[in-house]
């Protein structure tokens, strides 16, 4: 039986191992999406290298391109990634808040990886270390439906707890993080992909899989 894959566009900063744990998964014939498209606001991000490697469609589009306007930036992203028929959206790693032309454009259908367990921490690109600075034994990773306006505000879909154990500096308990971010973000864009995330206000509901036809 055909899966139907659904085109995802991956909008990145930095090192690019959300999008790696992507497109991993994306390698296996039953997995319910395949990335169409990758995108950074950095020329410089090493998660381009990661698109170029797996031969994936990127992109560019550092502010700077645009005379410093980030509404301007923001469009013609949009129109990036409706030309390449995507879906949906995942922020994997990308430090930029979205306008919200593109928020509307892809309502419930942006998927956003935080590394805490929100709203702990929200807003802020130092959530690890914050949470250490804090004195947290607990922290963790996020994935969530981005909403217009709040900053890491949105509905959570999946989260996973990480123990802060003793002598954690910020990289060791980051990797950690990281191992689950890997798990969590391919498993949300699976379930969205499939239909079984149905939001009702801030709650996020995970429906069960559909029976598989007999002789399938």
């Amino acid at each position: 039986m055909t899966v139907r894959r659904t085109p995802v566009g991956v909008l990145v900063s930095g090192a690019g191992t959300n999008l790696l744990a992507l497109l991993r998964a994306c390698k296996g014939d039953a997995y319910p999406a395949r990335i169409a498209l990758v995108i950074s606001n950095r020329r410089d991000a090493a998660a381009l290298e990661v698109a170029r490697s797996w031969e994936v469609p990127f992109a560019a589009m550092p502010v700077s391109g645009f005379g410093g306007d980030s509404e301007a930036r923001d469009r013609a992203m949009l129109e990036r990634l409706r030309g390449a028929g995507v879906e949906l959206v995942v922020c994997a790693g990308y430090d930029r808040i979205l306008s919200e032309e593109v928020c509307r454009a892809y309502p419930d259908a942006i998927l956003n990886v935080h590394p805490s367990l929100l709203p702990a921490f929200a807003g802020t690109m130092r959530a690890v270390e914050d949470a250490l600075d804090y004195g947290v034994t607990v922290t963790g990773c996020t994935v969530q439906l981005l909403a217009p306006g709040a900053i890491d505000g949105g509905p959570v879909v999946l989260q996973a707890a990480v123990p802060v154990e003793p002598g954690d500096d910020a990289d060791r308990l980051r990797a950690r993080i990281h191992a689950e971010e890997w798990r969590l973000l391919p498993a949300a864009v699976a379930l969205w992909s499939t239909g079984r995330l149905r939001r009702e206000g801030r709650r996020v509901d995970i429906l069960p899989a559909a029976p598989a036809l007999r002789g399938a």
